[in-house]
């Protein structure tokens, strides 16, 4: 079995340790890709109450936030506790080009989807050549 060094995670550990497990927020994971008129941004959120995630624009900054609380287990030893829990937060220019008031966002088995429509403005668009003289130099032979 292949091991490998992973200097995030050790530093993320390290960090942990130091501040007595209180470490800032937690990374969020995503795939961001488009398909067709819109933009799909999915976030790895497993365990996450979706009651706790907040999604909001701000201008040209889309800011994803969300909550994981810790098991807590009364009269329990803890052997092991790994999974992480705490603040998640992240946060992308989105730019001019996608239509903010039709951002739509679902949460399902762990992964929070974030559809970012494309603007009517930003889409391609087929420019109509037309036939015949220019106007300016029809009217200049006249």
């Amino acid at each position: 079995m292949a091991m490998f060094f992973d200097p995030f995670t050790e530093f993320g550990r390290l960090t942990s340790s130091l501040s007595g497990g209180q470490a800032g927020p937690r990374f969020m994971p995503v795939d961001l890709y488009r398909e067709g008129d819109h933009y799909v941004l999915n976030a790895d959120l497993p365990g996450v109450d979706p009651e706790s995630v907040d999604i909001d624009v701000d201008g040209q900054l889309l800011t994803i936030r969300a909550q994981r609380t810790a098991d807590i287990q009364n009269g329990v030893k803890w052997l092991s506790q790994e999974r992480p829990h705490g603040s998640y937060v992240r946060q992308f220019s989105v730019g001019e080009g996608i239509d903010s008031e039709r951002i739509t966002a679902h949460y399902e088995n762990g992964v929070l989807s974030v559809l970012l429509p494309v603007s009517e403005r930003a889409k391609p668009r087929k420019i109509e050549i037309q036939g015949g003289a220019p106007r300016e130099q029809a009217a200049l032979r006249s």
